[in-house]
């Protein structure tokens, strides 16, 4: 049949140089730059060493939190269906995924088992977000209550 091109070396991605062929500086990511403003503003810092490197910066701006370093926790909508447990929550997630052959949206749904302090009734629209194992089947905590059930 068809056989792929091998790639060229034109469509390597370009380095780190100009068109002069003298290297240039890496450049600074939007954190590091955020970082850099309140050293800025301290003044004393920066007038005493300016040779700091960049790199060292967001280590320090990375230790005021441990939220940080986790990075971005999968979060989830969904409706509780059953709080028939103490402190736990089973929250129904309904998605919508079109059929491959009949080209229509199908509703597909997933059923969470949470672990949950705020106290969340059936009926409840909350917001679930991923955690470290709880118990057997309890992977996922209830952040807040989206929407109270009508009563």
């Amino acid at each position: 049949m068809f056989r792929r091109k091998k790639k060229e070396e034109s469509e390597a991605p370009p380095s780190i140089e100009t068109s002069e062929g003298a290297p240039v500086a890496e450049p600074i990511t939007p954190t590091s730059e955020a970082a850099a403003e309140p050293a800025a503003s301290a003044g004393a810092e920066t007038a005493a060493a300016p040779e700091t490197p960049a790199v060292d910066q967001p280590d320090a701006a990375v230790g005021k939190t441990s939220r940080t370093r986790r990075g971005n926790r999968v979060q989830k909508i969904g409706t509780v269906s059953s709080d028939k447990m103490q402190k736990t929550v089973i929250v129904r997630v309904d998605r919508l995924v079109l059929h491959p052959k009949y080209r229509r949206y199908v509703r597909r749904t997933s059923k969470f088992m949470a672990h949950d302090d705020l106290g969340s009734t059936t009926g409840d629209r909350v917001r679930i977000v991923e955690t470290r194992p709880l118990s057997a089947n309890k992977r996922w905590r209830v952040v807040e209550i989206v929407q109270k059930a009508a009563k």
